[in-house]
């Protein structure tokens, strides 16, 4: 049966790494009657959190794949009789469903955040209490920006010395420019953190149990309630930009109805314009349950979003998708994984119904596939389902599709915008003996498909096989998963950096391609310019005017081109950044053809490039170090001996945060070298920044570094 779309929420759990998402996730598990007993992250009890099902994310306590989840919460926790609920006004809500996405921290496995972002419709963004605005958190906000997710914040981990709610307020302000605003205060911080005041309804919520299980509301302390009132005449003011009543209620000085202040809120959330605080601590079980009442009450449901689709059929005209159970079904399939039963493919429903045992169609190929197993995920369990609505987030088993692909009902090929997916910044060479072959084989294909910033490729030179990924952690995850699932001994070569190419000056070229072998020759003459390109990869100009160059003959010289940008002259990366220009050449009336011109425009780039004076360009690293104030002229030393740029530091209670740009050559082997520079007290987070010019020194080494290689092959 399909639940009404305004009592579904679909929400992610995004934060900096280590910043308890995963946590609060079990947390809301077990409050939700999911789960019957809590563990932990980094559990003694070897069990480990139920979203981190993968046996690398229990040893590492971290999370390398996001992990879909669902619960219900509102009446049906409701018992007048039981203690546990006594005198909480989040009964007044009904029976919702939450579908919760837990996505991993580490900026390595951002591809799990995009996916994520581009399927859901709200997110619940995690902050540490005492680091606050972190690198990741700043990655995290951009790909909320990027895919419009209306969101709130929880700070977290209040329990811990040094935290300040107020302070994570204003960063949230200053550094991502978020309307951030107070919707609770805490009551005590650190060890003394006993509950919150909610400001909406001026009460204080306590949290009693062993679990925090029993919530207790009362009037709020006498010691908090000047600074209730501060924040709550802020958070009034905040929103009666949105709601005229409310406003006028507000100029006049009269009393503010719960409900009214509730619903401007709500509508500031949803055009994501402005971001209401909550606070507690996801280990000490206290503010949970008012996190989740503040999902059902401010984060939007399917029906309060716009999505649309680009009709294939009629020119991609746009499409507006509503979810409405009688329209034609449209669901995107943006995560596959595999597991014993076969491909297991996530599928968001936009509009319509998909029933077990009715066809669907793939719109990129027009496939027709049959959906023999629909299940709801439980982490790594699943609930099989007889069909799913609009606004569900559900998946399928025996479905052959990539990450991307659109599913209809068949009446029409609409096709949802694609993700933003990074490129890869770092490749290893691998090896595996002739016995794993086989399995590697396997393993690169699936893993491949499943994550879309896992590339595989081979070395045109040497025929060893090349994986690239966002960072050792990515690639380092996927060999051992090699290891452990597929039972292959993959040997690897030291990390490469993916370094680019560019030119930096105009360079001319007249260049010829003449050959005869007897009978009908090859012939073509291309001339024009190659110049840098500002902001794109590469751009093709016609220049050509009088047909010296047949028009026919123009998409080759094109191909020509492009094909030389895959390995640059200078140490065979890939060209970026470059425009070419043909605005003379010459043909033979039969001598000419489309391989000649191809052949004379590698030729013309070949002849143009040295003379463009081309540089190496290499990935820089955004780079967050912190810890104790003590270590911070060690941090920012370790920092400098990496051709590092520091950009700022600053010291917040005896904790130093050090802000640099570095390049990812020099990265590698620093968290060794930074623990040994701490005594294993700070901490990095890094992330990909741009491209740059690599040092005169450094380039000279490339160089010579691709001439001996090529030399001993």
């Amino acid at each position: 049966m399909n639940l009404d779309t305004q009592r579904i929420r679909n929400i992610g759990i995004s934060a900096h790494i280590d910043s308890g998402k995963t946590t609060l996730t079990e947390r809301i598990l077990y409050y939700t009657a999911r789960i019957h007993a809590i563990h932990e992250v980094r559990g003694k009890d070897g069990v480990g959190a139920k979203m981190d099902s993968m046996e690398l994310e229990r040893e590492r306590g971290i999370t390398i794949q996001s992990a879909a989840t669902y619960c219900s919460w509102g009446k049906q926790l409701t018992d007048p009789k039981d203690p546990s609920f006594v005198n909480y006004p989040g009964h007044a809500l009904g029976d919702h469903q939450i579908n919760i996405i837990d996505t991993p921290g580490h900026v390595d496995f951002t591809v799990e955040v995009e996916r994520a972002m581009r399927v859901l419709d709200g997110a619940i963004m995690v902050l540490c209490g005492v680091a606050g605005v972190q690198a990741q958190s700043i990655t995290v906000d951009r790909q909320m920006k990027r895919y419009g997710v209306p969101r709130v914040a929880f700070v977290n981990k209040l329990d811990r010395p040094g935290a300040n709610p107020f302070k994570v307020k204003d960063a949230l302000r200053d550094k991502l420019m978020l309307n951030a605003v107070m919707a609770q205060i805490p009551i005590g911080l650190s060890d003394e953190l006993r509950g919150v005041v909610d400001l909406v309804t001026m009460t204080a919520i306590f949290f009693d149990g062993d679990n925090g299980e029993k919530l207790r509301t009362a009037d709020i302390p006498a010691e908090y309630q000047a600074q209730a009132e501060e924040y709550r005449e802020i958070l009034i003011d905040a929103v009666s930009m949105f709601d005229d009543e409310l406003a006028m209620l507000f100029l006049e000085g009269e009393e503010i109805p719960d409900e009214l202040l509730r619903s401007a809120l709500r509508k500031g959330v949803l055009k994501r314009e402005i971001v209401p605080v909550f606070c507690g601590s996801a280990l000490g079980n206290k503010g949970v349950q008012p996190l989740l009442d503040a999902v059902l009450w401010y984060l939007p449901s399917p029906a309060d979003m716009q999505y649309s689709g680009l009709d294939v059929d009629n020119d991609e005209a746009v499409v507006a998708l509503a979810p409405d159970p009688t329209k034609p079904f449209v669901g995107l399939a943006f995560k596959l994984t595999e597991g014993q039963y076969g491909q297991l493919t996530y599928v968001r429903v936009y509009q319509g119904v998909m029933k077990k045992g009715e066809f669907i169609y793939n719109s990129r190929d027009r496939k027709k596939v049959k959906v023999s197993r629909l299940v709801r995920m439980h982490s790594d369990e699943m609930e099989d389902i007889e069909e799913s609505g609009a606004g569900d987030i559900v998946a399928l088993f025996g479905v052959d599709c990539y990450s991307g692909d659109t599913f209809t009902d068949g009446e029409t090929r609409i096709a949802m915008s694609s993700m933003f997916v990074p490129d890869p910044v770092i490749s290893y060479t691998i090896n595996a003996d002739s016995k794993s072959s086989a399995n590697l084989s396997k393993a690169l294909n699936r893993f491949s498909k499943e994550d879309p910033t896992f590339r595989v490729s081979s070395d045109p030179e040497t025929g060893e096989t090349i994986i690239a990924g966002m960072g050792e952690l990515h690639l380092d995850v996927y060999i051992e998963r090699m290891r452990r699932e597929y039972k292959v001994a993959v040997q690897t070569s030291p990390p490469r950096v993916a370094y680019r190419e560019t030119v930096s000056q105009r360079a001319d070229f007249n260049y010829t391609h003449k050959k005869q072998t007897g009978g009908s020759g090859q012939y073509g003459r291309v001339a024009g310019f190659m110049e840098p390109l500002e902001g794109g990869d590469y751009e093709f100009v016609d220049g050509i005017v009088g047909g010296s160059i047949p028009r026919e003959f123009i998409p080759s010289c094109d191909k020509g081109f492009r094909q030389m940008l895959d390995k640059g002259l200078m140490i065979g990366a890939p060209v970026v950044g470059v425009k070419m220009t043909i605005n003379d050449g010459s043909s033979h009336a039969v001598d000419s053809s489309d391989m000649a011109f191809q052949a004379a425009a590698k030729g013309a780039f070949r002849e143009a490039y040295p003379k463009a004076n081309p540089v190496i360009l290499e990935p820089i690293m955004k780079v967050e170090v912190e810890g104790p104030g003590e270590f911070v002229g060690n941090m920012i030393s370790s920092i400098n001996q990496r051709r590092g740029m520091v950009i700022g530091s600053s010291e917040e209670d005896g904790v130093a945060r050090v802000e640099a740009e570095v390049p990812l050559a020099e990265m590698f082997g620093y968290s060794t070298d930074l623990r040994s520079a701490t005594q294993g007290k700070a901490e990095f987070a890094m992330e990909f920044s741009r491209y740059d010019r690599v040092p005169r020194n450094v380039s000279e080494e490339l160089v010579k570094k691709y001439q001996d290689e090529k030399a001993n092959k």
